[in-house]
């Protein structure tokens, strides 16, 4: 759901977990993106959180008094963890330190927030934030494995710069990101059962050929329908790193992109990850030609006003991972204009592709530079539709209809 979709009258209920860290200072305006949404929000501290903002805070961002302590005795003569453990529709622990991690894993119950976490039926989301190495550490991993299984939405961590000084894995998402995640609907389970734990390939964007130091042939991809997908598989638990090419867009939460700029750029990027990958999807608009020579100097108009390139083919990416001894399941994406399942068909045989997704472009406000996207998936013993929708929702059915085939093919 994002800023601008309509709330129903009966909003919806979250409870802001808020554990020790310096990225507590995030959850309060996590707290202020959900209630401009319309979202009813109370919002539980730790001990050790309190360290660092003050409940006075979250009390005047929600509206909602705030809930510290298992020893309220005004609260707890009613039983106000339950309470609290049932009026929740989802719980999001924001920043979730490394101990809270660790204690919600081994299902503690020391505290208000790890207590009504065990007490209560409402989906669970998890947004860490700690040390670099902290985050790498194999128990922190394995606790993280842990929640994951019994059902936990991961929201992170991002890759950058932390207070301590260092550089790397542990940032909690920014507040934006994390109100998205949690708005969203739920991932399919049905998918996150084969799809979590896997590791996924994505190229996205534009491929850009340069001519000189000014000028280059591109096309009209934004982007937009590979960031979909990168994010929407990364909240169903795949290990994603995406190749995009020039875009601007930003870089999804949890998702390791790799920028290039030209197809020969896009090609050295696959080959160098792709040893390991589960999946592959080759969403980017790749250029066919490039120019037999780049000038290093800008090209002048000439008197007679005509100029001709020579143009040398690009190597084809899609095909080439597909070749390979120790391929990953390979989905390829076609832009067409007319006779879509015909180029479609061709493209999946004689690339020796396990899917492909087509969509017919330029006449329909959809597919390239829009925000929406109609596409005809194909694979060698049938195919299935997914209608006109935003490209997060063709995203979340693109990557169902990929789960149920890797998990037809396990079986």
């Amino acid at each position: 759901m994002s800023a601008s979709t309509s709330v129903s009258a009966s909003p919806e209920r979250i409870l802001v977990g808020v554990a020790g860290g310096i990225a507590a200072y995030k959850a309060a305006e996590l707290v202020r993106r959900l209630r401009e949404r319309g979202v009813q929000v109370r919002v539980v501290m730790t001990e050790n959180a309190e360290r660092f903002v003050a409940p006075l805070t979250f009390q005047a961002l929600s509206g909602e008094p705030v809930r510290t302590s298992l020893w309220d005795s005004a609260a707890e003569a009613a039983m106000g963890h339950i309470e609290l453990a049932r009026w929740a529709q989802r719980i999001v622990i924001a920043p979730a330190s490394a101990d809270l991690i660790a204690r919600l894993a081994q299902g503690q119950a020391g505290d208000l927030l790890t207590t009504l976490c065990l007490a209560s039926e409402a989906p669970l989301f998890v947004a860490p934030a700690m040390n670099r190495v902290m985050w790498a550490n194999a128990a922190v991993q394995a606790n993280v494995a842990t929640l994951a299984t019994r059902g936990a939405t991961l929201l992170g961590p991002d890759e950058g710069d932390q207070a301590c000084g260092e550089t790397g894995v542990g940032r909690m998402w920014e507040a934006g990101a994390i109100a998205e995640a949690v708005l969203e609907p739920r991932p399919d389970p049905a998918a996150r059962a084969v799809l979590a734990g896997k590791r996924l390939l994505l190229t996205a964007g534009p491929t850009f050929e340069d001519l000189d130091p000014v000028r280059y042939l591109g096309n009209r991809s934004s982007g937009r329908m590979g960031y979909a997908i990168a994010t929407q598989a990364q909240r169903l638990g795949m290990d994603v790193i995406l190749v995009s090419g020039p875009v601007s867009l930003p870089a999804p939460s949890g998702v390791r992109r790799v920028s290039v700029r030209s197809a020969e750029d896009m090609r050295e990027a696959v080959q160098a990850h792709v040893s390991g990958t589960d999946v592959f999807i080759a969403t980017a608009a790749v250029a066919d030609f490039r120019p037999s020579e780049r000038s290093d100097s800008k090209i002048k108009k000439r008197g007679d006003g005509g100029l001709t390139l020579e143009l040398v083919q690009n190597p084809d990416i899609l095909a080439e991972v597909a070749a390979r001894q120790d391929r990953p399941f390979v989905v390829g994406f076609a832009a067409e204009t007319h006779d879509v399942e015909r180029y479609a068909r061709d493209k999946l045989e004689r690339k020796r592709l396990d899917m492909i997704a087509a969509n017919r472009v330029g006449d329909d406000g959809c597919g390239f530079d829009a925000d929406c996207n109609a596409l005809e998936v194909f694979w060698p013993e049938g195919r299935a539709p997914i209608g006109k929708a935003s490209k997060t929702q063709v995203a979340r059915e693109l990557l169902g209809m990929i789960a149920e085939r890797l998990g037809e093919l396990r079986t």
